[in-house]
């Protein structure tokens, strides 16, 4: 039985104030982007399509709102030494409603909506909103128990300088920044490659992938001018594009994972064939 005062039990008891802020923040952002798609369904349902699209683009930035403040709480948990299993679990719960339910009704009623588009559509969008949300579930769950220190290090989870498969926040903010390209474009587009995206999507999320935390960043360190002054051009680039700039900036951390993960895979395949046709020599 562990002391009263053992870190297990100050870890779980525990809430501190500065990172529980940034998850709330993150939890209350995610809430109102529920009310704003709800709202916009309400426009939608009384032909007000101007009041609608507002709304969804609304809820797209409270979505991204979100997703820097779950990147914030945890960063200032680090920072000041204040991490603890509430937290974590706090955080998780908050990660559920900003990046499963939001995203998911989102997508539900701007492109899976049961009265509009395809006849596929009509029938079983909302089995592809569910799918999205139950994955989102799932891999919030498994990272909890596969980083919990109670479980041995050998079923841990010690290397924390990358996830087991795509991250919740990064699940989320791409198909918020999807929706957002695609309230300024043509909204019937979604309705041909959404539901297969979200689909895949979904399985990132609960797949052996492993994606780059990014924590291990050192700001301090020293870049070359020409490095300095590409950062400058994309930062430039981002703040002109903003709207577009979203979507390419989570694709891109999407496809870095999965490609380094498939040719590190091809790699591993062609020294064992190196290997096995050497030893037959």
């Amino acid at each position: 039985m562990n002391e009263p005062n053992s870190p297990i039990e100050n870890s779980v008891a525990r809430i501190f104030i500065l990172p529980a802020l940034f998850t709330a923040g993150n939890l209350l952002f995610g809430f109102l982007s529920i009310i704003r798609c709800i709202q916009a369904k309400y426009g939608q349902a009384v032909e007000d399509t101007p009041t609608a699209i507002h709304y969804y683009t609304q809820a797209v930035w409270l979505i991204l709102l979100a997703f820097i403040c779950d990147i914030i709480d945890g960063r200032v948990a680090r920072l000041v030494g204040k991490e603890s299993l509430f937290g974590k679990e706090l955080d998780s719960l908050a990660d559920i409603v900003s990046f499963g339910v939001a995203p998911a009704l989102m997508m539900f009623f701007l492109i899976l909506s049961p009265t509009e588009g395809f006849p596929f559509l009509r029938q079983l969008g909302w089995l592809v909103g569910f799918v999205y949300l139950l994955c989102a579930a799932v891999r919030l769950a498994r990272f909890n128990v596969i980083t919990h220190p109670l479980l041995p290090e050998t079923q841990r989870q010690t290397n924390l300088n990358y996830f087991i498969g795509l991250p919740v926040p990064a699940a989320a903010g791409f198909i918020a920044s999807l929706v957002l390209v695609l309230t300024r474009i043509d909204l019937r587009l979604g309705s041909y490659f959404t539901p297969g995206l979200m689909l895949f999507i979904a399985w990132l999320m609960v797949s052996k992938i492993p994606y780059p935390t990014f924590k291990t960043i050192d700001w301090r360190a020293q870049i070359r001018y020409r490095s300095f002054i590409l950062i400058a051009i994309a930062i430039t680039l981002f703040i002109l594009f903003k709207e577009f700039s979203f979507v390419f900036i989570f694709l891109g951390y999407i496809f870095y994972g999965l490609f380094r993960h498939l040719h590190k895979k091809i790699l591993i395949r062609r020294l064992a064939l190196k290997k096995l046709s050497s030893s037959k020599k």
